[in-house]
């Protein structure tokens, strides 16, 4: 009996850490984060600029194919893990939490910059 419970106790283990690891094909939190904080800065870079709309969307497109090519991120891949993380909300809170931290720090340091491409 002992031996059973101790099986289902080290199953159920196994099963909760699979939880923790995004499946196969999505972005960990980590790549998201920095996909996300270059994709805020692209979206900022482009809305500040004196452009029609339409421009500017065709712009931003542009722009943010070349910030998955510098991550080496396809869309449809960044796609399926932003659908991924939306599904846990305490996830994408602490993603999103990352972004922020990363962008207030690098507006507090004067003369800081990005690489975004």
């Amino acid at each position: 009996m002992k031996r059973i419970l101790a099986f289902l106790l080290f199953s159920i283990s196994l099963l909760s850490c699979d939880r923790n690891s995004p499946p196969p094909g999505i972005l960990s939190e980590d790549e998201m984060v920095t996909v996300l904080i270059d994709i805020q800065l692209t979206e900022g870079i482009v809305s500040a600029l004196p452009v029609a709309f339409d421009s500017s969307q065709v712009l931003y497109s542009l722009m943010e194919k070349d910030v998955f090519r510098k991550h080496g991120v396809q869309d449809s891949v960044f796609t399926k893990s932003i659908i991924f993380y939306l599904e846990d909300a305490g996830k994408m809170d602490r993603i999103y939490s990352r972004v922020i931290d990363s962008l207030t720090l690098h507006e507090s340091i004067p003369g800081d910059s990005l690489d975004l491409f």
